[in-house]
């Protein structure tokens, strides 16, 4: 077994073992016990228990590595390797009740920024669905045991984007001018609230495009590994890193179509040119 092969291993058990946590509680019910980025970002206690329970796991089996979690929780590491950690990915489903939310682990290599990182294992785990996603790096993606492959090719008029919004009132509004641009381009859109899941998406053939902006460095490490492992690929836009402003994944060639469309109507533009 090699070394990646161990890290997605050890990405799988402790993705699994969070995300039936995580669905445990939400059966005794859930609230939100505080807000982030805006008043709309609601963070809850289970998302901070899963997150220790994910460090802990990680401490007893890898203590040399490092950690980056959404949480709050951030380790220096010495070995190389940062485990960048999402304990739970779709809050607000997961407060609603709604069963579309996931656990998303990965391990990078490097500083852990998108750009910088070299994702090399992942695991999305999906309590709802019990559905377990893995990749590491030039070992394939996985559901289950079955390996993933990103759909092929379509004409846009029959693309199905998988996207979501930011909880800033300014940037949903230049989301939504895109939206209204591009929607009546292709076949149907979807907005399910959890971006791990929807970069397994992708991953699996569930769709045809991915793109989002404001994403953090959790919510895409180990998806963006599950699609470039299933033959896709992953961009951003404007030359940037994939991530915060903007990351698109799918089959190569519907990544280099949508992005010319997001290009020519000037949906590129930078949004955290003043932050």
């Amino acid at each position: 077994m090699s070394g990646f092969s161990e890290l997605r291993t050890l990405a799988a058990d402790i993705a699994t073992q969070a995300g039936r946590f995580a669905a445990e509680k939400r059966l005794a019910g859930v609230e939100a016990i505080g807000t982030k980025s805006s008043v709309v970002d609601v963070v809850t206690q289970v998302d901070k228990d899963a997150e220790v329970l994910i460090a802990e796991f990680l401490r007893s089996h890898r203590p040399d590595d490092g950690l980056l979690g959404e949480e709050g929780l951030s380790e220096q590491g010495s070995s190389g390797v940062t485990w960048v950690v999402d304990p739970i990915d779709g809050t607000v489903n997961f407060l609603y009740g709604i069963p579309h939310y996931a656990v998303s682990i990965a391990a990078v290599e490097g500083t852990p920024e998108p750009g910088q990182w070299r994702v090399v294992a992942g695991a999305i785990y999906h309590p709802g669905l019990d559905e377990l996603f893995t990749a590491s790096l030039g070992e394939g993606a996985s559901l289950g045991k079955a390996p993933l492959r990103v759909a092929d090719p379509v004409p846009l008029e029959q693309a199905l984007w998988l996207t979501g919004f930011a909880y800033s009132t300014s940037h949903r509004e230049v989301q939504a001018d895109l939206v209204k641009h591009l929607l009546p381009k292709v076949r149907d859109i979807r907005r399910m609230g959890t971006a791990s899941l929807d970069l397994a998406a992708i991953a699996a053939g569930r769709g045809n495009i991915y793109f989002e902006r404001t994403l953090s460095p959790w919510d895409h490490a180990a998806g963006e590994l599950l699609v470039t492992e299933a033959g896709g690929a992953v961009s951003g836009v404007a030359g940037r890193p994939a991530g915060r402003e903007g990351l698109l994944a799918g089959h190569p060639e519907m990544v280099a179509k949508f992005l010319a469309e997001i290009e020519a109507f000037g949906g590129d533009g930078e949004l955290y040119a003043n932050s």
